[in-house]
């Protein structure tokens, strides 16, 4: 009764079209409950002078209002650098900072507690830039290189060589639950929080550092989210904390729900990165050398910004060998709410990089994209060690792209695309194809641990404990099929419980698209504990019944919601049987699994080392028409090809690739963020930021899978696919670029990312002024070098 491998419907479907899923503010409130919300800094930078609440406790229905001062704890905290702050003390570093944690008995009350809060704050001088803090030399942490071969010294010495700079945009998350949580004070100072967060451990961990308790004071639940994608593994820590706090204090019920608006205006966004480059290369191509310098904007704190360069800095490659490299990242400190994790985690940054230099490249050479991104491809046994000494073990990338090729028609389309320019005045076409290498693991190797429990019922039904959590994903879906395969029964009889730090300790966040890997194999190990010895107590049971056989538990088999002796197939026990015959032989019936990745690590003092366990590869074709006038581009066709080994539940991936891809597709074109010149957000509602609708879905939309059972390191052979498709999103902003080339006459176009139909408009103006100036000096436009 193998179910891994088979179409399995998400566990929370039908409660999620019915409206019977259950978020936290769905949850029913208790009669003496509090609501609770701040009053954030009004300035980007400013020295706190005085906050008087005085007028705020006068209000009928307002309960408390706290400030740093009434913290129990430590007011400093952070998941790598402790340089974070749950209330602001004598100063704000970016518009809505927390100050003041207001509680009340109703909104109206809230609302009106949060007008009557008086701050005085002295505005002092924002860094709203990269290049502000680049200037100042406000950097987050240390510098971080990776280097191999002599890429100073290749450059000097090439024939081709181009530089510049990729300006490289920050995205919201918009996951539709807002940031929440809901706290319940029990006896003796402990709380119980219900969290909307990727990463329970941290809340529990922070909450007890700022509120003064132990961390065995603090249990942590989180039933599932609302969408997450990286923007709930450490920003959940604030709203967890403002309500810990009022429930601590006041012994009351609390809860805060953030509005969507403040949720954007107030919390930390996908890292804008700026990369200076420099690139050597040869007349088929083919990159000799590399130099990059990556700026990430990290906002006021560190929060995860050293990992998330980390991984922009390991993924700069993307699926290309570079024999000498030479990179080097740092975090810029600017006046904007920490920036965080985000589905992808810095390696989107640092594959657009690349793929805007291989574009670059082609335009310069005037030749197709794609057979410049084929003489730098990474080989299966040469060319197949990435920059930072790591060997790409049963590399797919070659497979992918023939595949892709011939699957998408690309090279007729080609031909296709230069027709069509060549003819129309009012439109281009554009086309790439780019592909997709993304490590898995956290980069962090400690962080590759799980644990999971498992209990079997007497009526042979299972409950199962891990520490991932469900933010729509399918995590928990994933881990119900493996557990049920393990002990081949029905899935029905499995249910994923609620996450929570009582039942799974120390655990890692949902992150890294690494969920299943770790807690699934967890639950594996744990079952597999639990059948060595329901085993055992089913070969001693067949000896008896057939005198002579003897008893070996290696000889028994679990198949199809039975158990047999594979020498004595036709005597069988039911699951539920050998359940009660267990208990009855005072076998446990529960377990606790524990995995930890091995074969990994990495030195950053060195930059080297085998950070990730595997790497899950694709490829996606994009073509795009542009209207020459407005700028206006539409994706006509998607073509992706991915390899995610053996899958667990097809069609679970296929949401998640289909998903990722148009999430990026959406990072790379419409989803602009816009900034006041005093650092606040102007685009905080659908009206302003565009997330992609129905209408920007290309009409053909082709995905599939290649044939892979060669991922033997990982559970069932699986690959994870939570993130790597959203870089194939990349695909369309390549053939932006590549309509340029045409626009241009041959000249190496600009573009920043996002596209948008103003960026798309700006350069091909620019590209039109250039061209009309080249043309009455008589000359060839000019390249760049």
């Amino acid at each position: 009764m193998s179910v891994v491998g088979k179409d399995m419907p998400h566990d929370s479907a039908v409660g999620h079209v019915s409206g019977e899923s259950i978020y936290i503010d769905d949850m029913p409130s208790a009669k003496n409950e509090l609501l609770v919300d701040f009053v954030g800094s009004p300035v980007a930078c400013g020295h706190i002078k005085s906050v008087d609440y005085s007028e705020a406790l006068k209000i009928k229905g307002v309960v408390a209002c706290y400030t740093y001062k009434d913290l129990p704890g430590i007011n400093k905290f952070g998941p790598i650098i402790q340089d974070e702050v749950l209330l602001c003390e004598d100063h704000s570093s970016f518009i809505g900072e927390p100050i003041v944690v207001i509680a009340a008995e109703t909104r109206k009350a809230l609302a009106k507690a949060k007008k009557a809060v008086k701050l005085v704050v002295e505005e002092l001088e924002p860094a709203l830039s990269i290049d502000a803090a680049i200037k100042k030399q406000d950097f987050l942490d240390k510098t971080y290189r990776i280097a191999r071969g002599d890429a100073e010294r290749v450059l000097k010495e090439a024939k081709h060589k181009l530089e510049g700079t990729c300006i490289i945009g920050g995205q919201e998350h918009f996951y539709l639950e807002s940031q929440a949580a809901l706290v319940v004070p029990g006896e003796y100072d402990q709380l119980v929080v219900h969290s909307s967060t990727q990463h329970p451990s941290e809340i529990q961990q922070v909450l007890a550092k700022v509120l003064g308790l132990q961390q065995n004071q603090v249990v942590v639940v989180t039933k599932r989210m609302g969408g997450g994608f990286g923007g709930k593994e450490s920003q959940a820590t604030h709203p967890a904390g403002m309500a810990a706090l009022v429930a601590l204090k006041t012994k009351r019920p609390a809860r805060i729900i953030y509005t969507k608006d403040d949720d954007m205006k107030f919390t930390g966004k996908r890292h804008p990165f700026q990369n200076n480059f420099q690139v050597a290369f040869d007349d088929n191509g083919r990159i000799l050398a590399l130099k990059a310098h990556l700026y990430a904007d990290g906002g006021a704190a560190a929060d995860l910004s050293t990992a998330v360069l980390g991984r922009a800095i390991t993924h700069i490659d993307n699926a290309y060998y570079i024999e000498h490299a030479d990179v080097v990242g740092q975090i810029c400190k600017t006046n904007y709410p920490p920036t965080t994790a985000f589905r992808g985690f810095g390696g989107p940054q640092g594959v657009a990089t690349i793929e805007s230099i291989v574009q670059d490249i082609a335009a310069y050479l005037k030749k197709d994209p794609l057979d410049v991104r084929l003489a730098n491809l990474y080989g299966t046994t040469e060319r197949n060690t990435t920059h930072y000494g790591q060997l790409l073990k049963h590399n797919t990338l070659p497979q992918l792209f023939e595949e892709v090729v011939g699957s998408s028609d690309y090279r007729n389309r080609r031909k296709l695309v230069d027709k069509f320019n060549s003819e129309s005045r009012t439109h281009l076409k554009g086309l790439a194809l780019t592909p997709v290498k993304f490590g898995i693991s956290f980069t962090n190797t400690m962080l590759n641990q799980a644990n999971a429990l498992v209990n079997i019922y007497l009526d042979g039904t299972i409950q199962v404990s891990t520490g991932a959590t469900e933010m729509g994903q399918g995590v928990n879906t994933n881990i119900k099929m493996l557990v049920a395969d393990e002990f081949s029964i029905d899935p029905k009889c499995v249910i994923v419980m609620t996450t929570s730090t009582e039942k799974n300790n120390n655990t890692s966040a949902t992150a890294a698209s690494s969920a299943t890997d770790l807690n699934g194999s967890a639950a594996v190990n744990a079952c597999q504990k639990i059948k060595r010895s329901m085993a055992e107590v089913a070969a001693r049971h067949f000896d008896r019944v057939e005198t002579g056989i003897g008893a070996f538990p290696d000889r028994i088999v679990f198949a199809d919601g039975h158990i047999y002796d594979e020498r004595r197939p036709h005597n069988k026990l039911k699951w539920q049987e050998l359940v009660a015959m267990s208990y009855r032989e005072r076998v446990s019936l529960g377990e606790r699994g524990y995995y930890a990745t091995q074969g990994i690590g990495f030195d950053w003092s060195k930059g080297q080392g085998s950070p990730f366990l595997y790497f899950t590869c694709g490829c996606c074709v994009a073509e795009v028409v542009i209207d020459r006038f407005t700028g206006q581009m539409k994706v006509e066709r998607v073509d992706i090809l991915m390899d995610i080994g053996k899958s667990i539940n097809p069609g679970i991936n296929r949401g998640q690739v289909v998903g990722g891809f148009v999430q990026g597709m959406g990072w790379v074109t419409n989803e602009e963020l816009k900034y006041s010149d005093k650092g606040a957000l102007l685009s905080y509602s659908p009206t302003t930021y565009k997330i992609p609708n129905i209408q920007d879905i290309p009409a053909a939309l082709h995905c599939n899978f290649i044939d892979n059972p060669n991922n033997t390191v990982n559970v069932r052979g699986s690959k994870a696919v939570g993130e790597p498709p959203l870089l194939l999103g990349l695909a369309v902003w390549a053939a932006v670029k590549d309509a340029l080339v045409y626009a241009g006459k041959g000249q190496v176009p600009k573009l920043n990312l996002p596209a948008t139909g103003e960026e798309i408009l700006m350069r091909l103006t620019e590209l039109k002024k250039t061209t009309l100036a080249v043309k009455s000096k008589g000359k060839e436009p000019a390249k760049i070098s």
